[in-house]
């Protein structure tokens, strides 16, 4: 090994740090991705395999748990920061998957979950961020969507189910939601599960291999799948209108299930990290109150 300040050091550049997980997975603003270009199964800035992948969330698992107290405690002394995971990607990508690996490393009284499926009658009657409304993490909270507003420009234009008027103006309104949401103190954290066309269809396929899964598949994923170009194009227009620097889009491979919890759970624990949270300190005599417990402890 080289001393420091040696001729063979001369001139070398420091190593710098791998580039944080949200550097790497961030879609870039103001043009448009091509999802065929990007590989649904690489592990950009993962570990090795599983096995190292498990390893490494064990280890995240105690953090985590640790930064979301801190964060719920912080709300408690008037701290309004809360943290909203957004998951979309076509079915079989792992948006429920994510729910049960991921999501346990939390405490579930901090945390709001709410799947978003076909709106209702009452959902129909009101304007189409009416329902995400009313689902928002409080202070303190951590908030995951298994879907979300996003659908409104999804589901909603594959199937034709609004205009192209009411389509163009509803990115507007997204960004300006979102926009919102960060002045008030709500971290974004807007996960795209990559998937490809063939690992769909092979999960798919175990599902109806598995009667236990059968409840989990429905024809019209079939249906759905044949729409496979169309979704495509909707997410990339998606992607491409509403990533901004308040609410940018991470866009993670999802054909290892592995990475992507792995993915998403670093994404948190960075975004976790950059907030900050702190316990707040009691607005009350410590050695006061210990005097008349032990007080109270003798008589």
């Amino acid at each position: 090994m080289a001393k420091k300040g040696s001729k063979k050091d001369a001139g070398k550049k420091p190593e710098q740090p791998p580039p944080a997980l949200r550097e790497l997975l961030r879609v870039p603003a103001g043009e448009r991705a091509e999802l065929a270009s990007y590989d649904a199964g690489a592990t950009p800035g993962g570990p090795r395999n599983k096995k190292d992948a498990q390893e490494s969330l064990t280890r995240m698992a105690e953090r985590l748990a640790g930064l979301q107290d801190r964060l719920f405690a912080s709300s408690t002394a008037g701290d309004r920061r809360r943290l909203l995971l957004v998951l979309q990607g076509m079915d079989t990508s792992g948006k429920g998957g994510t729910m049960k690996r991921v999501i346990r490393l939390f405490n579930p009284a901090g945390c709001r979950i709410r799947a978003f499926k076909t709106p209702t009658p009452e959902e129909r009657s009101h304007p189409f961020l009416w329902r995400v409304r009313r689902a928002l993490p409080e202070p303190g909270e951590i908030g995951i969507f298994d879907r979300s507003h996003y659908e409104d420009v999804l589901a909603a234009r594959v199937r034709e189910l609004a205009s192209s008027h009411a389509l163009a103006q509803r990115y507007g309104q997204i960004n300006r939601f979102e926009q919102a949401l960060a002045d008030d103190g709500v971290t974004l954290v807007k996960v795209f599960l990559h998937i490809s066309y063939e690992e769909q269809r092979d999960r798919l396929l175990a599902r109806l291999d598995n009667p236990d899964k059968h409840w989990k598949f429905s024809p019209s994923d079939i249906e759905d799948r044949a729409l496979w170009p169309a979704y495509q194009d909707a997410y990339e227009l998606a992607l491409h209108r509403c990533s901004t620097p308040a609410a940018p889009w991470y866009l993670i491979p999802a054909d290892h299930k592995w990475y992507r919890d792995w993915a998403i759970s670093t994404l948190l624990l960075e975004h976790l990290e950059a907030l900050g949270p702190v316990y707040p300190k009691g607005d009350f005599d410590v050695e006061k109150c210990r005097e008349l417990l032990l007080a109270g402890a003798r008589g």
